[in-house]
Formats: structure tokens, C-alpha cells, sequence
């Protein structure tokens, strides 16, 4: 963030903390919160999950500052590919999901499950699938749950079903570069998403050559312009997927994809097609497979709809001030 940080009185006057609930239980969650507040550029978001420590947490507020105060850089697009996401529901669940994502022509399944075994992936994977015919692209994405020998033989089953790349099989640098080099032979590309988002030197997985292309986020990496520094500098492919954000965190990562200049891949911001509910109407949900650029601003209606509990309203303004505090400190 460049611009000076606004004080904690102004974001919070107009904050409003919310919770939607998910058609599928997905990332441990049934019902997703966030808070949204007005700068002078809009509307934006702070929505770092819970388990996140405060430290962590400052970099999402220092993205939300910078979505809702600064000005952001120019769109070289008018509208977004965004992919399909297939949360780790059971095989026979996977063609409802995908209805809701209206002309998706790519699919990102979620894979390595806690509870679940390799089997159940396969089936997963082998109902997108036949669902989406061989035209249609699928990747899978192991949150790092994997360790190498398990990605190694998750790799091997799931190429039957030409993937489009793996998304973070393994938790360490050290782990991806040495999968990417036993499934080399394969063509199956290796994407970073932890390894970037998470790590204290973001580039560090491309300066490894640990990774064919890196899946980055807004919030995560402390707003719009930071995200397109750190592609420029790692020189690979980027695919800009979301946090399981609201509408309005998901027009800052529509921001983000429209400025970079190249996007090769379909963007995994679709992710609004998971809710039951949003705060902006319409949502911002894919529409013939894309999302248009530009910025949302809440329906006051919806926002008393789903208007969190105050105790949890009360938790979230609390984590506000922590992490606004962390960032005057910074």
C-alpha cells in the first residue's frame, strides 16, 4: 500500500460485517464473513479467514485500503474467463455444482480433502470430466496437503483426464520443484498459490523454478498493484483466482486480472456462484463463462438481510483495530 494509511474511525465508519451462507460446505466453511466499508475510490473488502493471526490478517486490510482509497491501475480488458469450482463434494454432486456456473469452459476441482482418499479425487475429477466433454479444461488444487510421493501417485492417476495444471500439490518450494521435475514428462504444469500468498518472499517459488505459473489474489497480497508487481518481477504465467470473497472482493480481483498484460488462463473468480446469497444485486457471478470488469457497490436491503450477529460483528471490528494498529506500526 502507497497510499497514507486512513484512520481506523474513518474505515469503520461505514463498515458493515456480514455473513453469507454456501450452497456447499467449502474450506471447513458453511457460511462465509466479511467486511465491507466505503473509501473514496468505493466500496471494498477485509475478509481474511478466522484461523488467519493478526499479522497475516494487516496485509488483506492494507489491500482493502488500497482497493477503497487509491486509485487503481487501468483495465487493458473489458471482462474476465473465469473457471467453475468444484468444492470436494461426492462424484454424483458435481453436475449441480457446475450448473450454477453459467458457460464456464474450465473447471477447478478441489482434491486431497481431510477425511477423504485418493479414490474419491479420481471419481470427482472423472465426473467433471464427463460432464464438461473433452473440450473442457480441468485443474486440480491440493491446498499443499500432499506430500511428494502422494502428489507423485495423485498425478499419475488424475493425467488420465488431461489436466490442465496441479495448484500447490505440495506445502514447501523444496517439494514442488522436485514434483515438477518427476511429472515434467507427463506435461502436467505446476502452479503456486501458498507458495506465494503465504510465504514471506512471494517470488521465491519462481526464483526456484519450483512452478510453471503462479495463482495470485488480491487480498492476500496486499491489494492490486503489489499482486502485479510481484508477477511482473517472478516472469510467469498468473491466474487470478479469489478468497471465496463477496461480490465487492471480487470486483478488486476482477481489477487485478484486467490490468495484467497478458492472462492466459481462465480466472478463478467465479467463486459467488458458491453463495446462496451476496450483497450485490446482481451478484457478480459468470455470466456466458466470464465476469465484467468495473467496481459494485452493496444493496443496502441485502447488507440488513445478512447482517452478521453482533457478537460477531463485535469480532470482526476488533480484528480491524488489531490490524490497522499493525499497519501504523509498519
Amino acid at each position: 500500500m502507497t497510499e497514507p494509511l486512513p484512520p481506523l474511525t474513518e474505515i469503520l465508519a461505514s463498515a458493515r460485517v456480514v455473513a453469507l451462507p454456501l450452497a456447499t460446505r467449502f474450506r471447513g466453511v458453511d457460511v462465509r464473513e466479511a467486511v465491507l466499508f466505503e473509501g473514496p475510490e468505493g466500496w471494498t473488502e477485509f475478509s481474511p479467514f478466522a484461523e488467519y493471526d493478526d499479522g497475516e490478517a494487516a496485509t488483506w486490510l492494507a489491500a482493502a485500503v488500497d482497493f477503497g482509497w487509491a486509485p487503481q491501475p487501468a483495465a487493458v480488458r473489458a471482462e474476465i474467463p473465469v473457471n467453475a469450482t468444484v468444492p470436494a463434494v461426492a462424484a454424483a454432486s458435481v453436475p449441480d455444482v457446475l450448473a450454477r456456473f453459467d458457460g464456464c469452459r474450465t473447471a477447478k476441482v478441489k482434491v486431497a480433502e481431510r477425511g477423504q482418499i485418493l479414490a474419491d479425487d479420481v471419481s470427482r475429477v472423472r465426473a467433471v470430466r464427463e460432464a464438461m466433454g473433452p473440450e473442457g479444461r480441468i485443474r486440480v488444487d491440493a491446498n499443499g496437503a500432499w506430500n511428494l510421493d502422494e502428489a507423485e501417485h495423485a498425478v499419475h492417476a488424475l493425467a488420465e483426464f488431461d489436466l490442465e495444471y496441479v495448484e500447490q500439490p505440495c506445502a514447501t518450494i523444496e517439494e514442488l520443484g522436485e514434483l515438477r521435475r518427476r511429472v515434467k514428462y507427463m506435461g502436467v504444469p505446476i502452479a503456486a498459490d501458498e507458495s506465494v500468498r503465504k510465504a514471506e518472499d512471494p517470488l521465491a517459488v519462481a526464483r526456484a523454478g519450483a512452478a510453471d505459473l503462479l495463482v495470485i489474489k488480491a487480498q492476500p497480497l496486499g491489494g492490486v498493484r503489489r499482486a502485479l508487481a510481484i508477477v511482473a518481477e517472478a516472469g510467469l504465467p498468473a491466474v487470478v483466482s479469489s478468497a471465496l470473497d463477496t461480490s465487492v472482493g471480487l470486483a478488486m480481483g476482477v481489477a487485478l486480472a484486467a490490468a495484467l498484460p497478458d492472462l492466459d488462463y481462465d480466472c478463478g473468480l467465479g467463486t459467488a456462484s458458491l453463495f446462496t446469497a451476496d450483497v450485490v444485486e446482481p451478484a457478480l457471478t459468470p455470466r456466458g463463462g466470464a465476469l465484467p470488469v468495473g467496481r459494485v457497490s452493496p444493496d443496502a436491503g441485502l447488507l440488513a438481510a445478512h447482517e452478521a450477529s453482533a457478537e460477531r460483528g463485535d469480532w470482526w471490528l476488533e480484528r480491524i483495530a488489531r490490524c490497522h494498529a499493525l499497519l501504523e506500526a509498519r
